[in-house]
């Protein structure tokens, strides 16, 4: 049985995390962490949990190294790298949930961001997404999980980024739930202020558009642009992705070569032609929906929808425990969605 510690147990991804793992066959929650809530119960804060787990939290800021197998790293971006430096051990397998091991590259990160303190790791992390990195991902120490915006866009680029499918620039248009903004009290998340509308934010400036950039750099120079927008609902991603395909990939058969790149993949299904994916049909789950349209004129539409604090945040790091630990990958992720 694997002993597994979340810091930073309180947001929503230590919530999210802490039931996914009460249902996993090979692990068992030994340590959460709060400054905010130490001492108190779990149970407490989150109801829910009440006669599952009643752990008491422990303060983020002890020492508490060697006490566990498995680490998730649910803390603020810039802060998560202090911890793994002191967690690192090579032994244990961190997964960080923050943006602080997403970047191969230390500058594209320190301009997104903020500067690096644990740049000596940076080369034993492996970017998190299962369906790109298995492989990479087996065996490492250090994971650091993608966001939940790249995720949705880098699943839907990936089949044609690869083969050279595209031309030109790339859009990508994303809406997102409330819940992509964290549980910490902020004026633009209040119900007053998200209720009843729906707006664009950071526009141009979002910091997960180097995190998609990067991974369509490892095969192809195109730019994209990346427009993120807010929601009124709690929880789900709808990314629309629009490009131009080469003149090679238009007698292609697109949604073959889809179904073929992730025929192996448990949590991505593509959809039948003309039938699209709904956030609805992802809640609580771990997986990517993915449907697409090839016009007559060479455009590609590929539209993908996921749960933004399971596939896009802790879903993915328990699936990406799997993977490094040789686990059944689906293990603490088999439910299925939830509806309505």
């Amino acid at each position: 049985m694997l002993n597994i510690g979340i810091v930073g147990a309180t947001g929503y991804t230590g919530v999210v995390l802490m039931s996914l793992l009460l249902t996993h066959p090979d692990a068992k929650i030994n340590l959460i962490t709060s400054n905010t809530y130490r001492g108190r119960k779990i149970s407490d804060i989150f109801p829910l949990l009440r006669g599952r787990f009643d752990e008491v939290l422990q303060p983020t800021d002890s020492d508490y190294r060697g006490a566990c197998d498995v680490y998730f790293l649910c803390l603020p971006h810039g802060t998560s790298m202090a911890k793994a430096r002191e967690l690192f051990d090579e032994k244990a397998l961190i997964i960080d949930l923050s943006a602080d091991f997403r970047f191969e590259d230390l500058a594209t990160y320190e301009a997104a961001y903020v500067p690096h303190t644990a740049k000596d790791l940076i080369p034993r992390a492996v970017f998190g997404l299962p369906e790109l990195y298995r492989d990479k991902i087996k065996g490492t120490k250090l994971v650091g999980n993608p966001g939940c915006y790249p995720t949705s866009a880098i699943l839907a680029l990936y089949p044609l980024v690869k083969q050279g499918m595209l031309e030109g620039d790339i859009f990508i248009d994303s809406k997102s739930g409330v819940s992509g903004a964290g549980r910490e009290g902020k004026i633009g998340s209040l119900f007053c202020e998200v209720s009843e509308g729906f707006r664009a934010y950071n526009v141009g400036v979002h910091r997960h558009e180097p995190e998609i950039q990067k991974e369509v750099n490892k095969y192809s120079p195109q730019k994209i642009s990346f427009v993120p927008h807010l929601v009124p609902m709690s929880r789900g991603i709808l990314t629309t992705v629009y490009g131009r395909l080469s003149k090679r990939a238009k007698t292609a058969d697109i949604l073959a070569l889809f179904r073929d790149t992730y025929k192996s993949d448990q949590f991505v299904r593509i959809m039948d032609e003309n039938v699209y994916p709904d956030t609805r049909y992802v809640r609580f789950s771990n997986y990517c929906d993915m449907g697409l349209k090839v016009l007559d004129d060479g455009r590609i539409i590929v539209i993908s929808a996921i749960d933004n604090l399971v596939k896009g945040a802790s879903g993915q790091a328990l699936q990406n425990m799997n993977v490094a630990l040789a686990l059944p990958e689906s293990a603490g992720l088999a439910s299925i969605p939830q509806y309505p």
